[in-house]
């Protein structure tokens, strides 16, 4: 099966709710998927844990999937959310210019897919 790797770049939640719908049902229908958080979809991250929220249940069941990769860490810092990011045990990616980078996903055979 294929592997694929979702790179969230929208900061605003309805359309991350469409990333974190697509990996799990990516991941049910046994693809490997895994989600990467860059630009203002870092914003994102403190409404994974706020039970009002309205991302706070998938991305419940995402963090208990192990479906996301990472985070990006200047986008993270420049958003405010680095330091929740760390304390949540989020995998901080910084191997292009301290942004989260593609290439390692493609040469691991991942196809890209941005949102």
């Amino acid at each position: 099966m294929g592997k694929y790797a979702l790179f969230a770049f929208s900061g605003e939640p309805m359309c991350f709710i469409h990333v974190l719908l697509n990996a799990l049902d990516m991941n049910a229908k046994d693809l490997e998927v895994k989600i990467v958080l860059e630009g203002e979809a870092t914003k994102l991250i403190p409404q994974f844990y706020e039970e009002d929220s309205p991302i706070y249940l998938l991305s419940q069941r995402v963090l208990s999937q192990g479906l996301i990769e990472g985070v990006c860490k200047a986008c993270s810092q420049k958003f405010g959310t680095y330091e929740i990011a760390v304390n949540k045990g989020l995998k901080i990616l910084d191997d292009m210019a301290n942004h989260a980078g593609m290439a390692k996903f493609l040469k691991e055979g991942y196809q890209i897919i941005t949102f």
